[in-house]
């Protein structure tokens, strides 16, 4: 069998099929997101979810679905393979008794994000890339810049100027050229695009190249692996660009198409956002299939101030075809419910990924979950990424 099983790229909106061969961004005809697609009949006919669970612990486990073509293009610092962790006493103090936390903060460079630059900079590095650039509120410069050094290519971050000191130094550390914008992330993805038409740099953004997605799909396949394959109810995920929703979503659909999973429904998944930022909220609320710009955005979450995502039909499809929700929490929710998993699980977990706890007490409250049901959050990285 071959390393990948990869054969093309799909638009996601206008499904036209485009070269997997040559570096790409976005759809040529309609500028959506391109979308990795395998020969999932051969790997349903040739590989086995036992052999994949037999290989050595990590992301690249999996890499007959995953888009790099040959072992020595594979660039990686440890990634994937994060536990699961039961929380019993959060749960036994807000009523749910099989409530789970897979902790993404124990990834390289602290956060999910390694995922996605992982496969996103093996794949360039493959396909002939030497100079990366990524607009970023902080997490995925850091992971970007980390990667892109380990593959020896030359890397560009641009960053809102308030996001947290942390994310600037560590981008610096690894070797890559840190771009302070004044705005948000849209501002800096609007810099990057000017760089981009000048030539020479490949671009990175959330949904503007085909394969982070595919590395943070991952998280859906040990999802997956570590229920036995019986997915579990409810998946809470915090969604800025939400990439990670759409991509846990992905993997749910080819897990189904190589006949691996037991159970007989996918999971309810629900997209939280803060309440100073909330487009995905306001659209699902609104029955809209795409977001509008969220004027003057602002959170502690810096991974969760984004007005628009690039993305934002594919997660609102996620949403409505999962019959999932949308929910918006406060600051001072965030801050809470990071100090109550904290205390009660010893999880320091980032504004994001505590988002997804205080989302509980609304989902509770509305009567949307039921208090047996198996509910997984996503803590996407360390709260130490926002100590001074």
């Amino acid at each position: 069998m071959r390393y990948s099983l990869l054969t093309h790229l799909e638009c996601s909106r206008c499904h036209h099929h485009w070269d997997s061969g040559k570096l790409q961004n976005v759809c040529p005809d309609c500028q959506s997101p391109l979308l990795a697609r395998y020969d999932l009949p051969a790997a349903r006919a040739e590989l086995q979810r036992e052999s994949i669970a037999a290989r050595p612990r990590g992301m690249n486990r999996w890499h007959e679905l995953l888009p790099v073509q040959t072992p020595e293009n594979v660039v990686t610092l440890g990634e994937g393979d994060t536990p699961l962790l039961n929380l019993p006493h959060l749960g036994a103090a807000i009523g749910l008794s099989r409530l789970m936390l897979k902790d993404e903060s124990l990834n390289p460079t602290s956060t999910f994000k390694a995922r996605g630059q992982a496969a996103a900079i093996s794949r360039a590095k493959e396909l002939g890339a030497q100079q990366v650039i990524i607009p970023t509120a902080g997490n995925a410069g850091g992971a970007m810049a980390a990667y892109a050094s380990r593959a020896g290519l030359v890397a560009r971050v641009y960053m809102p100027a308030d996001t947290p000191h942390s994310n600037m130094q560590e981008c610096r550390a690894v070797g890559a050229g840190v771009v302070l914008v004044e705005g948000l992330i849209t501002d800096a993805a609007r810099a990057v695009s000017e760089v981009v038409r000048q030539g020479g740099w490949f671009d990175v953004s959330t949904f503007k190249e085909p394969y982070r997605l595919e590395g943070k799909k991952v998280m859906g396949y040990e999802l997956a692996e570590t229920f036995a394959w019986v997915l579990p109810d409810v998946i809470i995920y915090p969604a800025g660009g939400g990439m990670g929703l759409v991509a846990i979503w992905k993997a749910f659909a080819e897990l189904e198409e190589l006949g691996w999973l037991n159970g007989p429904n996918r999971p309810r998944m629900v997209a939280v956002q803060a309440a100073g930022c909330a487009p995905v909220v306001r659209a699902f609320e609104a029955g809209e299939m795409t977001n509008t710009f969220w004027e003057n955005a602002g959170t502690i979450a810096s991974g969760l101030r984004v007005p628009k995502s690039y993305g934002d039909r594919l997660m609102m499809e996620t949403l409505y075809q999962s019959h999932g929700t949308a929910v918006a929490v406060s600051d001072e929710q965030i801050r809470a419910a990071q100090l109550q998993l904290g205390q009660s699980e010893g999880i320091f977990a980032a504004p994001e990924g505590a988002a997804t706890v205080a989302a509980l007490p609304v989902l509770l409250e509305r009567g949307w979950l039921k208090n047996d049901e198996r509910v997984v959050l996503l803590n996407t990285g360390t709260g130490l990424k926002y100590l001074p």
